[in-house]
């Protein structure tokens, strides 16, 4: 894996970042990004030898990460993120809710389990670490979330309507949860991306050529582009398409 991120002026230095669905894929990436710049990351994900895995490679840029295993549908797991925050670091400034899972059916072959799986971490996951962080978010000054959405979260594809319902789902309490905390110097971001070179995208699409799919490394950029920027012009939400798709599309 290239591990080679942009080196931003501003950086993130005494800054604490969660990033969930840590151990592979986009949130891997995001990992690695965050603590190049000077972030310390607390890395959340059901699988510890995966994210061992991120914590070596963030390691190797010089950054600290630890490890917390956690199922992010469960709402209890959830309350188990900002305590960890807390004990390894002492503070929270970043939160990058990225976990998610892909069920691909024809909606009239989906089933209420398939609905139900989806929205749990793909929602509900999100809402339950939204809600739990925002105390120490608050305490921050200067937080963020970023919320990681899809292309399918403000359109509609084939075989994709319970992904698609889940992720406009997570649209929307991210448009509601901005203004909420707006009065608390807290920005709220949303990231839509298309095809990004993923093992979901691969099971979701596998007649797309992986070599022309966004690379998670560059969805992490967008990421920093965003936590290292805080002037006064905002980006909401952010849409990332594939250089070959079509422009506006």
């Amino acid at each position: 894996m290239d591990i080679r991120f942009s080196q931003y002026s501003n950086g993130l230095q005494g800054k604490v970042a969660v990033v969930t669905g840590a151990g592979r894929g986009i949130g891997r990436a995001i990992a690695i990004g965050l603590a190049a710049n000077g972030a310390k990351v607390l890395l959340v994900s059901r699988t510890l030898s995966q994210l061992k895995e991120t914590r070596e490679l963030v390691r190797q840029t010089g950054g600290e990460g630890v490890c917390h295993v956690a199922d992010l549908s469960c709402e209890a797991d959830c309350r188990t993120v900002p305590e960890a925050a807390r004990e390894h670091f002492g503070r929270l400034d970043l939160l990058v809710n990225n976990a998610g899972i892909g069920i691909y059916s024809p909606l009239e072959e989906a089933t209420a389990s398939d609905w139900d799986t989806s929205f749990a971490l793909n929602a509900r996951g999100a809402f339950f670490l939204c809600r739990e962080c925002l105390p120490m978010l608050r305490s921050s000054g200067a937080g963020f979330i970023v919320n990681i959405s899809s292309v399918t979260g403000v359109k509609g594809y084939e075989r994709q309507a319970v992904y698609s319902a889940s992720k406009h789902a997570l649209m929307g309490m991210t448009k509601a949860l901005a203004r909420e905390v707006q009065k608390d110097n807290i920005r709220v971001h949303a990231l839509c991306p298309g095809g990004v070179d993923t093992e979901m995208v691969a099971q979701a699409r596998p007649d797309l050529d992986r070599s022309i799919l966004i690379k998670p490394e560059e969805i992490a950029d967008a990421v920093l582009f965003l936590v290292t920027r805080r002037g006064h012009a905002v980006i909401d939400q952010l849409d990332i398409r594939r250089a070959i798709g079509t422009p506006w599309g």
